[in-house]
């Protein structure tokens, strides 16, 4: 019985980017194809949305088992991969499913021209981040790879260095350490490789979430994505939720008539903020 009435409303500019969405149709076309696809790493930081692919017959593997697959159909996922990948997998006759995003693969193309440049390439992002190890990979893994100021030293740096950025870190975040190196007395070639695709929506999510009692954020618990947006959340509406499935919910957290607004990461599938609707309004 429909005790609460609650009033749910999902984004629907959020949840999957262009990315992610040609990722999994890649891997579904693969998997409609033939019974058995390779995934290198997790398609993508969603626990529900790996579950439900490899219900239908997706095995994601470790980099350490690369090296061990012969003739079968590995996906690279949209984060890319360094070289050394392709290499391991056309070693042995494995056929590459490359869903790699074509944002990332623009910025790895860019990263090398700089690096042929001779140029000192700082980027600022997760060490061991798929994105950043695809992209570090690409120059031998001689860009030094930050995530705040207090991980490096900024009296020991290079005078003159080429910063980027990891693609789905705050925009806000990353022209804050350009002003703390501009301060520090560095000299800054600025390279902005922040999608847009995520920064854009931080000004949607905060319009969004002034108009509910509350907000239930949808996403991975390993999502970068989900960590930037969810604070961007927390910040404009306090009553904001983070989950990653249906299971989380607790109803005594709502009151009757609510509005209630859900809102997912670019890693979030659709399917899961639709289910997680239909069980508030169950409540």
């Amino acid at each position: 019985m429909n005790t609460l009435n609650l009033k749910v409303e999902i984004n629907y500019k959020s949840g999957f980017c262009f990315g992610v969405i040609s990722a999994i149709a890649k891997a579904e076309k693969a998997l409609s194809e033939n019974k058995e696809i390779y995934c290198l790493g997790e398609i993508v930081h969603n626990e529900e949305e790996n579950k439900r692919l490899s219900e239908k017959g997706m095995i994601t593997i470790r980099k350490e088992e690369l090296s061990g697959m012969h003739h079968k159909k590995i996906l690279f996922r949209a984060h890319g991969e360094p070289p050394s990948s392709y290499e391991k997998a056309n070693l042995n006759k494995n056929e590459i499913i490359d869903a790699s995003c074509p944002i990332i693969l623009k910025l790895q193309e860019r990263v090398k021209k700089t690096y042929t440049k001779g140029e000192n390439i700082y980027i600022f992002g997760k060490q061991n981040h798929p994105e950043i190890i695809a992209i570090n990979g690409q120059i031998n893994n001689k860009a030094v790879v930050f995530e705040k100021m207090e991980d490096i030293n900024t009296n020991e740096m290079p005078k003159k260095i080429t910063l980027y950025s990891q693609t789905t870190k705050s925009l806000e975040e990353f022209y804050f350490i350009i002003k703390k190196l501009k301060e520090a007395g560095i000299d800054v070639t600025v390279k902005d490789t922040v999608c847009r695709q995520v920064s854009n929506r931080q000004e949607d999510l905060k319009i969004f979430s002034e108009q509910f009692d509350q907000i239930i954020f949808v996403a991975g618990k390993n999502s970068s994505n989900g960590k930037v947006l969810y604070n961007v959340c927390k910040s404009t509406n306090p009553n904001t939720y983070f989950v990653s499935s249906v299971n989380e919910l607790e109803k005594n957290r709502f009151h009757p008539k609510e509005k209630i607004g859900i809102y997912g990461a670019t890693s979030t599938p659709l399917w899961l903020m639709e289910k997680i609707k239909q069980t508030l309004e169950s409540f």
